[in-house]
C-alpha cells in the first residue's frame, strides 16, 4: 500500500502523494470544501474543488463524518495559513468506513464519560499530544543513560517478596505459591549493579494503594537506575543531570505539543541545574513557618510537598528523612542514626515527588537486623542478603515515576491523562 505520512509533507511540495487517515474535521464553502485529515503524525488540510475532481468525489462531503477512515490522493502545496503550513489539493478519495454516531462530539463531556471512552478519547489533539510528549521523555531517558554507560537489565514483574511495604502488594496465585506484582525493580537492580556497575530497569510497577488522589495510579511506569560504588551525593547528581537533560530535550522537541496543550513553558525553562538541597528538618521548618503545623518524624503529603516546593523555582532535593519512615534497605546517616541517607526530588508548581531514592545499606549484619525489626522473612530475602556477603560495596539508586514526570511536563491536573489506559482503584476498563 502506497503510504506517505503527514509529517513527510514538507519534503514533498509539488508531488502527488497518498495519505491514509481519519476525518478530524471538515467545512464547506460552495464549490470548495475542506477536509482536516489526521494520521497519527499530524493534521493537514485537504482541499476539494468542484470541477477538479469527479462529481462523486466532490459529493462525498455530507457523508464524511468525524473519524470516518479514508485514503486521499493529491498534490502537496505549501500554505502557511493552513494547519501545519501545508495542504493537499485533492484528486481522489477512497472511503474505508463511514462512522455513525461517534460517541465523542465537540461538545463538553465529563471526565467519567471520557474515561469510559478512553479508547476513543486518545484520538483527540490533547491526548495525542500528551502521548507524544511521553514518548519523547522515554526516548530522552534511554539516550541519557545509554550515553553515560548505564546498562538496561530487565527485572521481574512476579516477585516473592515486598520492596516498598507489604500493605500495598497485589497478591496472585503462582502454581501453588503466593506471588506479588512488583512494586519496584530496585532490589533486583542492586544485584544487577554488582554485575554491570551502572544499570537501570524501566517498566510497569504496581501499588495497591487505596488512594483516589490526582497523584496516584495502581499501575505506573518507573525508571530505576542503580549504581555500584555510589553514595548519596553522587546519586543526587545523577538524578539532577538526568532531569536537566530530559527537560532540555523536551523543550526542543515538543514545542508543537506544548502549543496544543497551551502549556506555558517558562517555569520549565528555569530548570538549569544546581538544584537547591535542603534537609528533611529544614523542610519541616518551611512548613511550620508557613503556618502548617507539622510534627518532625511524619511523612509529607501532597499539600506539604506543594508548600515546600513553592519556595523554589527549580526542583528541590529533600534529603535525610527520618529512618523510621523509610524502607529497611535505606542506609542510616553515620552522623545521626535517626536519619536515612535518602532523598526526594519535589517538582515546582505543586507537582510533587518526581524522584525518590538514596544509598542502600551495604552491611550484612545491619541489613539482617533491619529485616528482623520489620518482621520480614529472612528466607525470602536470602538472595538479597547474599549481595552483602559476596563483594558488598557502597551503592545507591533512585526511581523516576514516568507518569508524574509527564504530568509536570504537560502541566496536567491528574495522572490519568499521562498513560493510554490508566489503572485506578475505581477503574479497570477499558
Amino acid at each position: 500500500m502506497d503510504h506517505t505520512y503527514i509529517s513527510d509533507l514538507p519534503e514533498l511540495v509539488g508531488k502527488e502523494v497518498t495519505l491514509h487517515g481519519w476525518v478530524y474535521n471538515k467545512r464547506s464553502s460552495g464549490k470548495i470544501w475542506f477536509l482536516i485529515l489526521r494520521d497519527g503524525t499530524g493534521l493537514t488540510q485537504c482541499v476539494v474543488v468542484k470541477g477538479n475532481v469527479p462529481d462523486e468525489i466532490f459529493e462525498l462531503e455530507p457523508d464524511l463524518t468525524q473519524e470516518s477512515s479514508v485514503s486521499v490522493v493529491g498534490i502537496v502545496r505549501e500554505d502557511k495559513r493552513s494547519i501545519g503550513g501545508f495542504e493537499l489539493e485533492i484528486q481522489h478519495i477512497d472511503v474505508h468506513q463511514i462512522v455513525k454516531d461517534y460517541p465523542i462530539s465537540k461538545k463538553e463531556h465529563g471526565t467519567a464519560y471520557l474515561m469510559d471512552h478512553r479508547h476513543l478519547w486518545l484520538r483527540s489533539r490533547n491526548q495525542h499530544a500528551i502521548l507524544r510528549v511521553r514518548h519523547e521523555i522515554i526516548r530522552a531517558i534511554h539516550d541519557f543513560l545509554d550515553q553515560n554507560g548505564f546498562i538496561q537489565v530487565d527485572t521481574p514483574i512476579f516477585t516473592s517478596n515486598a520492596c516498598e511495604g507489604t500493605s500495598t502488594l497485589f497478591k496472585t496465585e503462582y502454581f501453588g505459591r503466593t506471588a506479588y506484582l512488583s512494586q519496584s525493580g530496585q532490589l533486583y537492580n542492586e544485584a544487577n549493579a554488582m554485575s554491570v556497575g551502572k544499570t537501570y530497569c524501566f517498566g510497569p510497577t504496581f501499588r495497591a494503594e487505596k488512594s483516589k488522589t490526582r497523584r496516584h495510579l495502581t499501575e505506573f511506569w518507573m525508571m530505576e537506575p542503580e549504581i555500584a560504588y555510589c553514595d548519596l551525593n553522587e546519586d543526587i547528581e545523577w538524578a539532577e543531570k538526568l532531569i536537566v537533560y530530559v527537560i532540555q530535550r523536551i523543550l526542543e522537541k515538543c514545542r508543537e505539543q506544548f502549543e496544543v496543550l497551551e502549556r506555558n513553558t517558562s517555569s520549565l525553562e528555569k530548570v538549569k541545574g544546581n538544584f537547591p538541597r535542603i534537609s528533611y528538618t529544614e523542610a519541616v521548618d518551611i512548613l511550620n513557618n508557613a503556618g502548617e503545623e507539622f510534627e518532625w518524624g511524619g511523612d509529607f503529603g501532597g499539600r506539604h510537598e506543594t508548600i515546600i516546593s513553592a519556595q523554589f523555582d527549580q526542583p528541590v532535593v529533600v534529603h535525610r528523612f527520618p529512618a523510621a519512615i523509610k524502607a529497611f534497605y535505606m542506609k542510616r546517616d553515620p552522623e545521626d542514626e535517626k536519619l536515612s541517607l535518602g532523598m526526594d526530588f519535589l517538582a515546582p508548581d505543586g507537582y510533587g515527588e518526581i524522584v525518590g531514592g538514596g544509598q542502600r545499606e551495604d552491611d550484612y549484619d545491619t541489613l539482617l537486623r533491619r529485616l528482623k525489626e520489620e518482621d520480614l522473612s529472612e528466607e525470602a530475602f536470602k538472595w538479597y542478603l547474599d549481595l552483602r556477603k559476596y563483594g558488598s560495596v557502597p551503592h545507591a539508586g533512585f526511581g523516576l515515576g514516568l507518569e508524574r514526570f509527564v504530568t509536570w511536563m504537560c502541566g496536567l491536573s491528574h495522572l490519568r491523562e499521562t498513560i493510554a489506559f490508566p489503572r485506578m482503584i475505581y477503574r479497570l476498563e477499558p
